[in-house]
């Protein structure tokens, strides 16, 4: 299941598709300003869960902030956590929210 990535120019998510075409891994994000992406939801189907499915699309949004330049304001819960336990994120964080 390869990870697809939308984006509109108000937001955005990066997702996977299962085998009959739903819906199964979904991050996704509302862009705030020209600089900064606000992470606001994170959900995995529970049948692919302890996978690090996850985690492989924080990557993906991660590589896509330091592709674009971008800072993350992180509303979810996940990746909140995710950014306080892995310190090499620190650079993709949104200044005020440094952990």
């Amino acid at each position: 299941m390869p990870l697809q990535h939308q984006d509109n120019g108000q937001q955005g998510e990066f997702f996977k598709l299962g085998e009959n075409g739903q819906r199964v891994a979904e991050i996704s994000y509302i862009w705030n300003g020209d600089q900064q992406i606000i992470a606001n939801h994170t959900w995995v189907d529970h049948s692919l869960r302890g996978q690090s499915i996850a985690r492989e699309m924080l990557d993906a949004l991660i590589d896509f902030a330091r592709d674009q330049q971008l800072k993350i304001v992180p509303a979810c819960a996940y990746v909140e956590v995710m950014f306080r336990r892995d310190k090499s994120l620190q650079d993709v964080i949104a200044p005020a929210l440094s952990f």
